[in-house]
């Protein structure tokens, strides 16, 4: 009589032979997968950088931008569906300063809060926080106008929680740098007043020295406007490009984010606590290393 050789696995060999495996145990000989979670927002320092009234398309694929399109944004991430707060000026600096506009509505000056914001956030915390205002006409100014300087555009010094010994005046970046840098071009620089060609100009001579720090130093660069032109834009959509050791370059990123967002993604990598609209807010994702 015929008879058949039956052929063993190698599983079933194990088994039969009275090996019991747990469940999720790993096998002899095999190695287990190598998953690596989605990387969130991280780094020491952040710097941001505001620039005035220019909707997206103004901006970004702008043959007069290129230092931003053609140098920046291909080392960087580029947020494609950004956007501001409100409109004018002021709600959305502080709205991207303490999470809320504290009920303002249009370019007032002088205004004093005492509200949380990120800077007293992190003098809590043991950090620190350095506001920069170019043409300002000296630190710890409080005035609300000096020729190209605006005092709406500098969110800080309307919060008696910040000390005046953070509001300085920009005349590069600075040799010695706090957790948290806000650079405030002044009103022809940010392309308030002066053609997109001029603020990009100001860009291409004051980004470098800021990234080239951030390499060695795990620091983080955020360029944002702080709204898009309301006649033209009523989505208020606006460029947002972060760069540093951090971010993949030449990615980009089309989840709806705003001021908020930015924030609290600010927030996060500082490991401080959110405020007030920015809790709700979604980190940005999807372009960290």
């Amino acid at each position: 009589m015929l008879t058949t050789r039956s052929r063993t696995t190698p599983m079933l060999a194990l088994l039969l032979a009275g090996c019991v495996f747990r469940a999720g145990a790993q096998l002899p000989g095999i190695a287990s997968a190598d998953v690596t979670p989605l990387a969130g927002p991280h780094g020491s320092h952040v710097t941001i950088v505001l620039m005035e009234n220019k909707d997206y398309h103004r901006v970004v694929g702008n043959v007069e931008a290129p230092y931003l399109n053609t140098t920046l944004i291909p080392q960087g991430a580029l947020l494609r569906n950004s956007h501001a707060i409100g409109h004018p000026s002021e709600p959305n600096y502080l709205a991207l300063f303490s999470g809320s506009t504290q009920g303002v509505d249009g370019d007032q000056c002088p205004l004093y809060f005492t509200r949380t914001n990120v800077a007293s956030e992190l003098i809590a915390a043991g950090k620190t926080f350095s506001g920069y205002s170019e043409s300002m006409p000296r630190d710890g100014y409080k005035g609300c106008y000096h020729g190209l300087y605006d005092r709406n555009h500098n969110p800080w010094v309307e919060f008696k929680n910040v000390p005046d010994n953070d509001n300085l005046v920009y005349r590069g970046f600075p040799k010695h740098v706090a957790s948290f840098v806000w650079i405030t071009p002044n009103l022809c620089h940010d392309t308030h007043d002066c053609p997109v060609d001029i603020g990009d100009k100001w860009l291409s001579k004051n980004l470098p020295p800021i990234i080239a720090w951030d390499k060695t130093h795990d620091g983080l660069l955020i360029l944002t406007w702080d709204e898009a032109a309301p006649d033209i834009d009523r989505k208020n959509h606006i460029a947002t490009v972060l760069a540093g050791p951090m971010i993949r370059p030449g990615v980009t990123n089309t989840e709806n984010v705003d001021h908020y967002s930015v924030l609290r993604t600010i927030e996060k990598i500082l490991n401080v606590p959110c405020i007030n609209h920015d809790c709700s807010a979604p980190l940005l994702s999807g372009i960290w290393n």
